[in-house]
């Protein structure tokens, strides 16, 4: 471990990080199976449709083909993951033969992304060490082990966890070669590399970094330019060659490829694009990723010291006087890619989360020099009181993980609709479901019968005589989350959006059904809060990006015809 880790460490240091390293990767995987099979999460479910069916080719000819069993013809995602999946699946299969099916097949790559994510956690460790001090990697490592988006998303079978790894790496990876100027370096950091295009093409944001320092290294370090050139070709060759071979179809099936790649370039650019895209229409750029941030992603408390880290960090480097001083790698990364990806109109928390790693890299530089400089040392001489000052400070920065992870801990609320309807709606009901959400109730439908209110069409009177009839039809109505109510009712100022994309009719809509004037009355409301333990206390995340509380805790309304 040390000869890997190139620098010399205590057993309290290596202990300390084991622990962190098992605590991770347990809040990561508690209630793994948290929707009982269910597949609440949209990407999920669609990833693990399309890879159920990956098969290896007979022969090199249909291998080549478009129509070639491994290729998935999905590119918004990288193929890597599906690959990897399939391949995990089919080796635990062998104990469990649901684990190679829809009906387990999530579970194998839940515990995947929770790997890959824990496994991000020891690489906040290595660079914070490298880069500062062992008391920043072990405090940086504890920060974003408990950042609760990190946690969610490990929850989850997308490649955001496996994306974040793998960027990661990368950044650890150009560090060393910064420092050391090694071939095998710049091979390795070019095969990282490629992994990290074939599980996202977005992956893309960590050239110019890559460029950056070859330039430093080129201009401040001395190095000879054909030795700097031949890095380079190492890095491109090996990146080249793993993306090839992770994710061949880019080549063989590259229309279909661009054609994909260019949809989600727009989408990025456009949220009047997709349906559920429209939640970003009038984002402010930066400001709804730094709220986002602060208030759900990492959470108060941790994001306080990881952006005062920032501040921090461009003090602490203006003053250095090392002359190769890494710190700069990390504030370039960071900058670059938020004020890219900060820029977009459309802002998933997802895309965000690359930088955490760093955000939690500068909290615990913060901590770290709290902890040495500001603290008088007869208070950390004493043995009571060091002990005494972690233990609150743990515990602090334990509250809002432990409050999130409460959801985990109960029963899904679309999982508590379902059997609320099965118990109280009588066979042979009419329920009016919103389209582009899950239909409820998740089982037992087959005693329903299902109407659908198309509320994401355009104000047209065929929509609103639709509409009309469904409500005439139906005995209750089901909102199975806050998809459509919540970013229609504030497309309303007609004179200013675009023709077709103004929602003042259905805005009319939900006012009116929410204050009971259609005819139809609440008569249950299912919410599943994080909450902080022991007082009790709700945190109402109504407000949260969507993609923050559609999938594992939606709020769900049911209404009844009076």
């Amino acid at each position: 471990m040390k000869k890997f880790l190139k620098f010399k460490y205590n057993y309290k240091i290596e202990l300390n990080l084991i622990i962190i390293l098992i605590f991770a990767f347990y809040l990561r995987t508690l209630s793994i199976n948290w929707d009982q099979n269910f597949y609440f999460h949209p990407d999920e479910r669609a990833i693990v449709m399309l890879t159920i069916p990956l098969a290896i080719p007979s022969n090199i000819d249909i291998f080549l083909n478009t129509q070639s069993p491994l290729n998935p013809h999905f590119f918004a995602y990288g193929n890597m993951p599906l690959y990897l999946l399939k391949i995990a699946s089919e080796l635990f299969s062998n104990f469990n033969p649901i684990l190679n099916d829809y009906g387990g097949i999530h579970i194998v790559g839940r515990v995947i992304s929770a790997l890959f994510d824990t496994l991000t956690v020891f690489l906040v460790f290595l660079i914070g060490a490298k880069v500062f001090s062992k008391r920043t990697g072990i405090w940086a490592s504890v920060l974003y082990a408990l950042s609760v988006f990190p946690i969610q998303v490990s929850h989850f079978f997308a490649v955001d966890t496996i994306l974040t790894f793998f960027l990661t790496a990368s950044l650890y990876l150009l560090i060393l070669l910064y420092e050391k100027h090694n071939f095998k370096i710049a091979a390795s950091l070019g095969l990282v590399f490629g992994l990290s295009l074939s599980t996202k093409i977005s992956a893309l944001i960590f050239l110019p970094s890559t460029i950056f320092t070859f330039l430093i290294l080129l201009l401040f370090e001395k190095i000879k330019l054909s030795k700097l050139l031949l890095y380079i070709l190492i890095f491109s060759a090996f990146s080249c060659i793993v993306f090839i071979i992770a994710q061949p179809y880019t080549l063989i099936d590259y229309k279909e490829f661009i054609t994909q790649t260019k949809i989600q370039t727009q989408m990025s650019k456009d949220p009047f694009i997709f349906p559920y895209t429209l939640q970003y229409v009038g984002k402010i750029p930066y400001l709804s990723e730094l709220k986002n941030i602060i208030l759900w992603g990492q959470g108060p408390i941790i994001a306080l010291l990881s952006f005062a880290g920032i501040v921090f960090n461009i003090f602490y480097f203006s003053k250095s006087k090392k002359g190769r001083n890494p710190n700069l790698i990390l504030l370039f990364y960071f900058s670059s890619y938020f004020l890219l990806f900060g820029s977009f109109a459309v802002g998933w928390m997802r895309y965000m989360l690359p930088i955490y790693p760093l955000l939690a890299i500068f909290g615990g530089f913060v901590i770290s020099e709290i902890i040495t400089k500001k603290i008088p040392k007869q208070y950390l001489t004493n043995n009571i009181s060091r002990k005494l000052i972690i233990i609150v400070s743990l515990t602090i920065l334990l509250i809002y993980p432990i409050s999130f992870l409460s959801i985990y801990t109960k029963p899904n609320t679309r999982l508590q609709a379902s059997q609320w309807i099965t118990n109280n709606i009588p066979s042979g009901s009419k329920l009016a479901i919103e389209h582009w959400d899950d239909a409820l109730p998740t089982y037992g439908g087959e005693k329903y019968t299902h109407l659908t209110l198309p509320l994401y069409d355009l104000e047209t009177d065929e929509k609103w005589t639709q509409i009309n009839q469904t409500l005439k039809d139906a005995d209750y109505i089901i909102i199975a989350s806050n998809r459509l109510y919540a970013p229609l009712q504030k497309l309303t100022d007609c004179q200013n959006l675009p023709t077709g994309k103004c929602y003042a009719l259905t805005s009319q809509y939900y006012k009116n059904l929410f204050s009971e004037k259609l005819g139809f009355s609440k008569v249950a409301e299912f919410t599943n809060y994080p909450t902080v333990p022991i007082i009790n206390l709700s945190i109402v995340d109504d407000s949260a990006d969507e993609s923050f509380t559609v999938y594992d805790h939606p709020k769900i309304l049911i209404f009844k015809k009076r």
